[in-house]
């Protein structure tokens, strides 16, 4: 074998594997926003939740988008564990697809059809209204193309008459259980050795279709593809959360599950799949004419694709009926990390292992941000808190001083929090933006941006009015008098009812929000804060209280007006304005 014919193989290999990789992307960012809704409302059932899954994984061409959608989805409580893993049995149904359009490609010369997909995909991409499509044209020509490129140079390999290759598979008994084992094995590692089960099986279609490997020995691979694809997706739920990693978990559970009952009646399955195809399993080479042979050989790609919609199918046939034992299964295997999530820096639903989609990881980084939103929220509650520990002078010489240092070291602790958040999510944006995507998503990206720069001067906000109000409590001020701390409850009132505007927008969806009602709070804010301020110099002038006790709460009541200037700096990036 020449070591043309070899980086021929591996050329091949790889144009197909950027192909499939570059038709996903292209579908995702035609369909990602509308498939996200569609998930969120169609799966009511575990049929519906089958369903679902297996049509959105059909469109986009890949079962990862489909998980990490509805990962994302069981974070946000939009959908249970239980729905999530119906959705996950459809994804397998969803992905057999793929296996179809190979054992077509292998099926049929389509390699000159791919030259006008070619030309067209160029034009689109350069009118830019329809760029999508064309990406799309691309990903699938350069994906026909290398399934071409494999067949021919599988042709020209000779593998069916290739000694070496034939004594190697001959060297394992065909009737035997460990052959089967041993074939299972290598499908597994091939998968998890070069991350795409899709380049797997069309390694087996070129072997069995050559007439090298059995086909009972071919179908073990696939068996094997199937379990390596959820050894990697375990793995890179490793660094997740609970959720993903439960997910992950039911996926491999799923598919285990069906390798291991499809062993039982392995050849009588095959048998029947062979069956429905048309495949003469008992023909031997010598036995007939070589076109007569090759015919036969010929429709081996579509016994695998055959076989592996059918096995999906008949595991998910089985399995759906038990999703709720499967569910106590998983959570029982894995048990919730156990953290304060309030109090300890953690993002809960970004995860640099399930980042492989990254038009649909934009919404990772919106749910990250709402909750960066709610804590922000609880972080000013603190601070109302403080304010009112400090309220009382004999609070020094009782238990509540305690209290009142406890709290404040809280919020300085969540100021460092909301730093971090800001860092983190503006470097998990950076890293999605480095994608190829779609003008929709860079423009979220862009305003995610914002909304976590304006997000973490509320922290900073909290913190200096936190501050303040340590100072006024430590030092040798007088307090401030009643008058004084109505009018700061009632300004911290507004700010809060900003707040919980914002937050409502950040988990509800644009269109039934009421931008008027952020605004007015806001005019409020500054109105009063003007009000207090002319208020201010009169009462100091007639000595109500003293000028340094006045400067301090007109930091007070200064740092409300400037925390609700930021949250409708939130609001309009969440809304786009400006």
């Amino acid at each position: 074998m020449s070591i043309w014919i070899i980086f021929k193989l591996l050329g091949s290999l790889a144009l197909l594997m950027f192909g499939m990789k570059s038709m996903s992307e292209a579908l995702q960012k035609m369909a990602g926003p509308q498939l996200r809704h569609v998930l969120g409302a169609m799966t009511t059932n575990r049929f519906t939740g089958m369903l679902t899954g297996m049509l959105v994984t059909a469109s986009v061409q890949s079962s990862t988008a489909t998980t990490v959608m509805t990962v994302s989805f069981v974070n946000a409580g939009l959908l249970t564990l239980a729905q999530a893993i119906s959705v996950i049995m459809g994804a397998n149904i969803g992905t057999t697809l793929t296996a179809w359009i190979m054992s077509a490609g292998m099926s049929f010369d389509i390699t000159s059809a791919v030259y006008p997909a070619f030309f067209m995909g160029i034009i689109l991409i350069y009118l830019k209204k329809y760029r999508y499509i064309g990406d799309f044209l691309f990903g699938l020509s350069f994906l026909l193309l290398g399934l071409g490129t494999l067949r021919m140079t599988g042709t020209e390999m000779h593998l069916g008459e290739n000694e070496a290759l034939l004594s190697f598979f001959a060297s394992f008994d065909p009737d035997s259980f460990i052959t089967t084992l041993v074939f299972l094995f290598l499908g597994g590692v091939m998968t998890f050795c070069v991350q795409s089960s899709a380049a797997v099986m069309a390694i087996t279609m070129i072997l069995c279709s050559s007439g090298a490997l059995p086909i009972y020995q071919g179908i073990a691979l696939v068996m094997g593809e199937n379990i390596g694809t959820t050894v990697t997706s375990n793995l890179a739920a490793m660094s997740a959360n609970t959720q993903a990693r439960r997910a992950a978990l039911a996926h491999m559970f799923f598919n285990v599950f069906g390798v291991i009952w499809i062993l039982f009646v392995f050849r009588p399955f095959i048998d029947m799949v062979c069956g429905w195809v048309g495949y003469d399993v008992d023909m031997q080479k010598e036995a007939v004419e070589t076109s007569v042979f090759l015919a036969n050989s010929a429709k081996l790609s579509f016994v695998l694709a055959a076989f592996h919609t059918a096995f999906n199918v008949a595991n998910t046939f089985i399995l759906i009926w038990f999703i709720p034992q499967i569910e106590r299964f998983v959570c029982w295997v894995i048990k919730p990390k156990k953290v304060d999530e309030e109090d300890e820096f953690r993002l809960h639903f970004i995860t640099a292992g399930f980042m492989k989609t990254p038009e649909l990881s934009v919404l990772e980084a919106q749910k990250e941000i709402q909750s960066f939103s709610e804590r922000m929220q609880r972080m000013f509650g603190m601070v109302r808190e403080l304010l009112t520990l400090s309220s009382s002078a004999s609070n020094k010489k009782d238990n509540k001083a305690g209290d009142f240092n406890k709290l404040y070291t809280r919020i300085e602790k969540y100021e460092g929090i909301s730093d971090n958040m800001e860092l983190e999510i503006a470097k998990y944006l950076d890293s999605v933006s480095d994608a190829h995507l779609s003008d929709d998503t860079k423009a979220k990206i862009r305003a995610m941006l914002r909304e976590i720069s304006e997000l973490e001067s509320i922290g900073d906000a909290c913190y200096n009015m936190a501050r303040t109000i340590s100072r006024k409590y430590n030092g040798k001020e007088d307090h401030f008098i009643e008058k004084q701390y109505d009018h700061i409850h009632q300004m911290m009132e507004l700010t809060d009812q900003s707040l919980t505007q914002m937050n409502r927008l950040m988990k509800g969806r644009k269109e039934s929000f009421d931008v008027n009602r952020s605004f007015n709070i806001e005019h409020e804010i500054n109105n009063y804060r003007n009000q207090l301020k002319t208020q201010n110099i009169t009462d100091v002038n007639n000595h109500e209280y003293t000028y340094a006790v006045g400067t301090i709460y007109m930091d007070l009541i200064n740092e409300c007006e400037k925390l609700g200037d930021y949250v409708v700096n939130v609001v309009e990036a969440r809304l786009g304005i400006r």
